[in-house]
């Protein structure tokens, strides 16, 4: 990336948005971060004149309505953030000519079987949540050219709520907790993943790609491994999601492939035990576990 170029970043607030900003520091590369204070998604007119202002050459579009049960009750507004704001900073981008990442999910696919889904491999989102990010993902593929689509799973950072930080509060409190063993996937460690995207904005390899931590396991694995790390000495118990009710429906499969990052020479992500272990030492440094 040439060190002339600027890079935005929305969602600032978030976990991948605030990892994200620290990556590009690390680099020296100049950014700016922005959230809901800034502009609203929702409004075209002022997300263009905020991003067009910066001029950024990359737009790293953090930035959603990720609440996926309430989203089936709020559906207008996960529609007009998730679809019509991801549109608004594509047209900008596109005004500008400007490249764009934008972070989908493993929602998108319906999450039957064991196999890996492939990037390509049939959409069939089963919540409301999941269907908005598709179509965000196609408006973002239907206006512009240098974008990356960049899919992602069970995420967890500093800065914000996620699963570790709740089993960790869990752990605390409780001498065992019940945690769903038949939904399989790859956690998501924010610091690595904006890594690899600062690697992605470096590069025209341009297209959709799968990015998490290496490695399968269940929830109740994840939960397992978490305890351990931190030294809690509270009982996981695994259990079947349909021991735990959830007005929303949640992928069993969630593995997804990351051969295409490997075809395109970009390097996969550490093991999501070692992501875990970097991350519980961080939250320590912080004075948060």
């Amino acid at each position: 990336m040439s060190v002339e170029m600027k890079v935005l970043v929305t969602g600032v607030k978030g976990q991948l948005g605030y990892d994200m900003i620290r990556r590009l520091n690390e680099r020296g590369i100049e950014c700016r971060g922005v959230d809901l204070e800034d502009f609203d998604l929702t409004d075209r007119d002022a997300v263009m004149k905020a991003i067009t202002d910066y001029a950024p050459g990359a737009v790293v579009h953090c930035a959603a309505y990720t609440a996926v049960d309430k989203a089936e009750e709020m559906q207008d507004v996960c529609r007009a953030v998730n679809v019509g704001g991801t549109r608004n900073v594509a047209l900008a981008c596109r005004a500008i000519g400007a490249k764009m990442v934008y972070l989908s999910t493993d929602y998108v696919f319906e999450g039957k079987g064991t196999e890996p889904f492939e990037p390509d491999s049939p959409k069939k989102p089963i919540n409301f949540y999941g269907l908005t990010k598709l179509l965000g993902e196609n408006e973002v593929s239907g206006l512009l050219n240098k974008y990356f689509i960049v899919r992602i799973s069970w995420v967890f950072g500093l800065n914000g709520k996620n699963f570790v930080k709740t089993m960790l509060r869990l752990g605390k409190e409780k001498e065992s907790v019940n945690v769903v063993n038949d939904q399989i996937g790859s956690p998501t460690y924010t610091y690595d993943l904006a890594a690899l995207l600062c690697d992605m904005l470096e590069s025209e390899k341009y297209g959709v790609y799968h990015a998490t931590n290496e490695g399968f396991c269940a929830w109740s694995d994840f939960a397992a491994a978490i305890m351990k790390e931190s030294g809690l000495p509270c009982r996981v118990n695994p259990i079947p999601s349909s021991e735990y009710p959830s007005k929303t429906a949640r992928p069993e499969n969630s593995r997804m492939s990351k051969q295409k990052l490997l075809d395109a020479g970009f390097a996969l992500l550490p093991t999501w035990q070692d992501a875990l272990h970097r991350y519980v030492q961080e939250l320590r440094q912080a004075g948060e576990l």
